[in-house]
């Protein structure tokens, strides 16, 4: 991603992650098929986040400076000002439907669409939009089948690089909060095949936990005990970090008093967030196991933070991470860092 933007108005934006059209790891859709994450079995998979496809809902002013990313020397930290992207929401759903189209017949990779807005009304527009791909790409407009493609749905509730926009999952019982969760809730009861998750930020103490997981409980089936939130994806990015231009890669630049981004203050990700990372899936894992209500207690989490390794993974899983994703090396290494990870090469 090569853009950031003046927030010169209210922007919202989605999040397409469609993953190598060749290297989607297949232990994914034991996680995103409704027919078999309550099972919670398959434990070899990774999360392929090899494209990243930014989506707005409205037009934002776009410079070509303030989005940047920087890698420290040892390119096992890095450090973004990732803001939104200038597509429509329209356009990337034009390309899940152009990748899908294009994989050999019975593949099974997933999406995972990723969205975030601070008006629930503007959710429920985005939420439509996703369910109409949904019922597009069904053998049956209805019900679908156990062959159709999987698409599920994710609430990014935790970027830090938004300006006078904190993380809205910091105050997860707030109304404003809980506001949010109502049409993904709502449209998750409606149609049960949907699945849906919440992309949560680095949290530092447990009570913040324990409240995230309330709000969810809340939206569960007093009746039944379903939950219509599938997954939690932890975590994303620290943010209020700094990196200086002489602790980064770029060696034609080392002067002292310059910052590594032009924004100063960025998003954490790599090592340094490894440990935080991993406490993040293992409270959330003892949480949610010990939850009164079933559904709440199936809620599966992709492990995501300092994952450049083979024993990072294998920490991930440990810490209780049913799907594992990186950023960092994917960015230094390329989608070959996947093969890596689970030891194919």
């Amino acid at each position: 991603m090569d853009y950031a933007y003046d927030y010169t108005e209210d922007v919202s934006h989605t999040k397409a992650k469609a993953g190598d059209t060749e290297r989607w790891v297949t232990g994914l859709s034991g996680l995103l098929d409704p027919t078999k994450s309550a099972k919670m079995t398959l434990r070899e998979l990774i999360k392929m986040d090899t494209t990243v496809l930014d989506i707005e809902m409205k037009k934002a002013t776009v410079t070509r400076t303030e989005l940047e990313v920087a890698f420290n020397a040892v390119r096992n930290t890095s450090l973004n000002s990732y803001g939104y992207s200038p597509y429509p929401l329209k356009q990337y759903i034009t390309w899940v439907k152009d990748i899908i189209s294009s994989q050999a017949a019975g593949s099974k990779k997933p999406f995972i669409i990723s969205i975030t807005s601070s008006d629930p009304s503007e959710l429920r527009i985005m939420l439509s939009m996703i369910q109409e791909l949904r019922r597009s790409l069904s053998q049956d407009p209805l019900v679908g089948t156990s062959s159709d493609p999987i698409v599920g749905i994710e609430l990014n509730t935790s970027c830090p690089n938004i300006p006078d926009k904190p993380p809205p999952a910091y105050t997860p019982l707030s109304p404003e909060f809980l506001d949010l969760l109502a049409p993904l809730a709502e449209m998750g009861h409606e149609d049960e095949s949907l699945v849906l998750g919440l992309k949560l930020p680095p949290y530092v103490y447990r009570r913040q936990m324990v409240e995230l997981v309330e709000a969810v409980a809340n939206f569960a089936n007093a009746e039944t005990g379903r939950c219509p939130f599938r997954f939690f994806t932890c975590t994303n990015t620290l943010g209020g970090c700094v990196m200086f231009q002489d602790q980064t890669e770029d060696t034609r630049k080392q002067d002292l008093g310059t910052f590594a981004l032009p924004t100063k203050y960025g998003g954490l990700a790599g090592e340094p967030l490894h440990s935080l990372a991993l406490g993040n899936v293992m409270t959330f894992k003892e949480i949610l196991t010990q939850h009164s209500i079933e559904g709440v207690r199936q809620i599966g989490i992709i492990g995501v933070g300092g994952v450049n390794s083979p024993d990072a993974y294998q920490r991930m899983l440990r810490a209780g991470a049913a799907a594992v994703a990186c950023a960092t090396a994917l960015g230094v290494e390329g989608v070959g860092v996947f093969d890596r990870l689970i030891g194919k090469s």
